[in-house]
């Protein structure tokens, strides 16, 4: 019996922050879109115009959250097939991730009626913000398709390690959807469709430079044929991982809306105490996000090369700088937290309770940080039942925690029930890896 091909590589400090920091400035810039949407929307001076966009953005956030495992997915199986030195797979793993993103996209389009009816009826809002909101969503939603094939060609460029191309293209949609939005709503006047138009614009130029990019990458003279990229194991195996790592999201945004759900139930000073502090969590993720992408990367194409040196050394670097990063961002939100929540708000009631809980959402890097890089290394070794698993069993045991708790000591223990995802996630999916490097790598 043919022994694999082992095909050894280093993995350096260098290399990991190579791929971590252009892709933390890329995560980090995304955050700036929403903030220039509602910051040019309230110039108009209508409340119900702000109120749709953020209805909007929710429905958005929605769609595009569940459909991130095409990202993620092809980051996976491109790093494996890059690892195994298969251009040819590499480039058939693209076009099956591109199949699946333009039939989904369409399918978002012939839906779209339904989904925005869905949406409204269970969010409500005015009629006013509903009506902008539908203006909002009916031009935006046409760059699904466009929105969906960006998200393959980021995964797959990432797959390859090619970050610096990853963060030129979100740069460009960033950056075309920041300025078109400044001149459609306050130059042309086109009002919150001119919002809309800005992202569709967006879209759709940067996939143009991601399909010009990756047909600069493909091997051309080498194009994988029709018969490898429809080969059924390969679709049946990009389908699963695909469907576990939207699962996964599912429960991961459903944590995250029972969160703020109970924050309700408390009354409206502790929601938007809680909301102010998970933008300090979500902002710490965005940092520990970049490295999380390394760890993508490296396990992917460990596996490929069945090298487990690379692999074992990845796990430590990866999750040694995740550490690092989350030490210093846990320290600043300790020690500028006040000064934040001072700025976020003029309402006394709400700092002091932001002030109150702060502790708590300053922990929330450090002890997540295990958790973000252990999704890396389980997205790009496409060991993507476990993780499905592990945050099933998380959810869960937030679930308790905050049933068990909350009655004795009330908004703490649904922090402290956010701790136990968060943590229960890492140590579980660190516990699973022995196992599944076990198998992956056979002495």
């Amino acid at each position: 019996m043919t022994q694999p091909t082992v095909r050894p590589f280093d993995v350096t400090h260098r290399g990991v922050l190579a791929i971590a920091v252009p892709m933390t400035l890329a995560y980090l810039s995304t955050p700036l879109v929403g903030v220039v949407n509602t910051g040019v929307i309230g110039q108009l001076g209508a409340a119900a115009l702000i109120g749709g966009i953020a209805l909007g953005a929710v429905i958005f956030d929605v769609v595009f959250t569940t459909m991130n495992f095409l990202r993620s997915g092809t980051t996976g199986l491109t790093a494996q097939a890059h690892g195994a030195q298969d251009r040819t797979e590499v480039d058939a793993a693209f076009f099956r991730a591109l199949i699946v993103a333009v039939a989904i996209g369409l399918a978002v389009l012939v839906l779209k009626d339904m989904i925005l009816g869905v949406a409204l009826a269970l969010m409500g809002g005015s009629d006013a913000a509903q009506a902008a909101t539908r203006t909002y969503y009916g031009v935006r939603v046409l760059a699904t398709p466009f929105a969906l094939c960006n998200y393959v060609i980021l995964g797959w460029l990432i797959g390859l390690g090619r970050a610096g191309l990853a963060l030129l293209l979100q740069t460009v949609l960033n950056g075309v959807n920041i300025a078109l939005s400044i001149m459609f709503v306050l130059g042309l006047h086109y009002g919150v469709a001119g919002v809309g138009w800005a992202s569709f614009v967006a879209e759709t130029v940067t996939a143009v430079v991601g399909f010009v990019i990756a047909f600069r990458l493909i091997n051309r003279g080498r194009m994988p044929h029709r018969g490898l990229i429809l080969d059924r194991v390969a679709i049946v195996r990009m389908i699963a991982v695909n469907r576990d790592i939207m699962i996964r999201s599912f429960a991961l945004l459903f944590a995250f809306a029972f969160f703020t759900s109970r924050s309700a139930a408390h009354g409206d000073v502790v929601l938007a105490a809680n909301q102010i502090l998970m933008t300090l969590f979500f902002v710490g993720a965005f940092f520990l996000d970049g490295i999380a992408t390394a760890a993508e990367q490296f396990a992917g194409r460990s596996l490929g090369a069945r090298y487990r040196p690379a692999f074992d050394r990845s796990l430590k670097l990866t999750v040694g700088w995740g550490y690092a990063i989350a030490a210093v961002v846990s320290l600043i939100f300790w020690l500028a937290g006040p000064f934040i929540i001072e700025t976020m708000t003029t309402s006394e009631p709400v700092r002091a309770t932001a002030r109150l809980y702060l502790p708590f959402a300053a922990l929330t890097p450090l002890v997540g940080t295990l958790a973000f890089q252990m999704d890396g290394v389980f997205i790009g070794a496409t060991w993507s039942a476990d993780m499905r698993n592990m945050m099933l069993l998380s959810l869960a045991l937030y679930l308790v925690t905050w049933w068990l708790l909350t009655p004795l000591i009330g908004v703490a223990g649904l922090w402290i029930a956010l701790l136990v995802l968060l943590g229960v996630r890492g140590i579980s999916l660190l516990w699973r890896t022995r196992a599944k490097v076990r198998t992956a790598f056979p002495a």
